[in-house]
């Protein structure tokens, strides 16, 4: 698979690697077995960066990870985590004290003494302005608890903001074929700060499958049915904010404009990775079948320039008037 540096992380990762929100909670049930077996296939095909966090199941996807690393000490991985979503979400929990203690926690469950990456998890705004903050990111890089850092964000301005300093090594941003503002600022800005970007929600919880009709309905546990209008937490983090049945026309739409023997899913992603300024995408997967198939879009021959009008052109008509102004 092909492989890019990332960011000021200055390590080479794959250009298709693996969330595992979905091996963690809010995805319905994945047992033990079959997270491990998602984590396999995905190297097995190609996949060097695994992108986790605390929260998700209480460290669980943490801890299956390292477990994961401990079996296979000699795989070259790259794993990502992310902290600050422990506490209530006030600038004012934002400090050296609660990153010491919450990179500390990460260390163990995933059995390093060095995080390869730890990012502020969609921080309230304040954060990315506050210089205490990325001084305390510093002294923890100094002291060799993480090699580097970086933000995972909800909004444009905030990745903007983000960029400026001149410790951030990556940017975690929602982009995909029905969330396009990323291209007009954050990706420029970051390709010419040489700051690294990662892409999720890249197949905007799954409409982006092309398997849903309006009538698809999710489990209760799953963040799909509990979260559609942003009850628990931001809304875009749920179908990027697209409305559903919308969403589920939008990727019938998709769909068509497909190339004969490419799946849906695969030429989302292969999209995303062809855009200027991406470093790696981080589809999540449930189980091996669905970590294969995503692993295996990067070998997707170039899409091109007329995919890329269909792809515009649905945003424009679907979402650019709802979307574009909020995220």
């Amino acid at each position: 698979m092909e492989s890019r540096i990332l960011g000021r992380t200055g390590r080479n990762v794959s250009v298709i690697g693996l969330g595992t929100w979905q091996l963690g909670a809010d995805w319905g049930d994945v047992s033990e077995d079959d997270a491990l077996a998602v984590l396999d296939a995905s190297v097995e095909n190609g996949v060097t960066f695994f992108d986790t966090a605390d929260v998700y199941g209480d460290g669980r996807s943490e801890s299956l990870i390292g477990r994961f690393r401990a079996a296979n000490p000699d795989l070259d991985l790259t794993v990502a985590t992310k902290m600050g979503r422990r506490a209530e979400q006030t600038p004012e929990n934002y400090t050296a004290a609660n990153f010491r203690a919450w990179v500390d926690r990460s260390r163990t469950n995933l059995g390093v003494d060095t995080l390869d990456l730890v990012q502020l998890h969609c921080p309230p705004t304040a954060v990315f302005h506050n210089n205490a903050v990325y001084d305390a990111l510093d002294a923890l890089v100094e002291d060799q608890s993480i090699a580097a850092y970086g933000v995972s964000v909800e909004e444009a301005d905030q990745a903007l903001a983000a960029i400026e300093r001149p410790g951030i090594a990556t940017v975690q941003i929602i982009f995909n074929a029905f969330r396009l503002k990323p291209l007009d600022a954050v990706l420029p800005a970051a390709a010419e700060a040489g700051v690294g970007i990662i892409v999720r929600v890249p197949l905007a919880s799954g409409l982006l499958s092309g398997k849903y009709t309006a009538e698809t309905t999710f489990a209760d546990s799953d963040h799909r049915t509990f979260n559609r209008h942003g009850e628990a937490f931001d809304q875009g983090e749920t179908f990027s904010g697209v409305d559903f049945e919308e969403g589920v026309a939008a990727a019938q739409e998709f769909a068509r404009a497909v190339p004969e023997g490419v799946s849906v899913p695969q030429a989302a992603l292969k999209w995303i990775v062809e855009q200027p300024g991406v470093s790696t995408v981080i589809p999540g997967a449930r189980n091996v079948s669905q970590a294969t198939s995503n692993a295996q879009a990067a070998s997707v021959p170039e899409l091109g320039a007329d995919f890329d009008r269909v792809v515009h052109d649905i945003y424009d008509r679907h979402f650019r008037a709802s979307i574009h102004p909020r995220w």
